[in-house]
């Protein structure tokens, strides 16, 4: 149980995708932006602009995960964006990254509308590396929802 008037901690999250529950080491890009709109009108006494909310930018998400061994989800799904035909194949939908309690209960979700990856970036290989192969995939969407439960 989260306890009241303490941050809670990032390490303990999941990523549901398609209906799909993916194990990642790594999200990020869940943030967004307003514009700001400057205006000022001819006839104005003041000798300042006027700021006013624009259009909201969406940054995309980043998930990052392991590499196993004939588990080509990622890379599936991504062929799909490229190959749909009409009323056939449905490639876009929504990913909810849900940060979990001790009892592995959502205590806050985000929620990508409309979302379908835009890039698969395997990993790097070096003969003399010990680190574990990790493959990043790139979400774009058209919006974030922040639902805390």
């Amino acid at each position: 149980m989260a306890r009241e008037g303490y941050p809670l901690p990032k390490f303990h999250f999941q990523v549901d995708y398609f209906g799909f529950e993916f194990g990642f080491t790594e999200v990020s890009g869940l943030d967004f932006e307003t514009e700001v709109i400057e205006y000022r009108e001819g006839n104005a006494p003041a000798y300042h602009k006027m700021k006013q909310p624009g259009l909201t930018k969406y940054s995309n998400i980043t998930l990052k995960r392991g590499i196993f061994k004939g588990d080509n989800r990622n890379f599936d799904h991504w062929k799909k964006t490229f190959f749909f035909q009409e009323g056939k194949e449905k490639f876009r939908g929504d990913c909810t990254i849900s940060m979990l309690d001790e009892e592995h209960k959502p205590i806050f979700v985000w929620k990508a509308v409309k979302a379908w990856p835009s890039k698969i970036q395997s990993t790097d290989l070096k003969a003399d590396g010990n680190e574990v192969a990790i493959e990043t995939m790139e979400l774009v969407h058209e919006g974030l929802v922040q639902e805390p439960k």
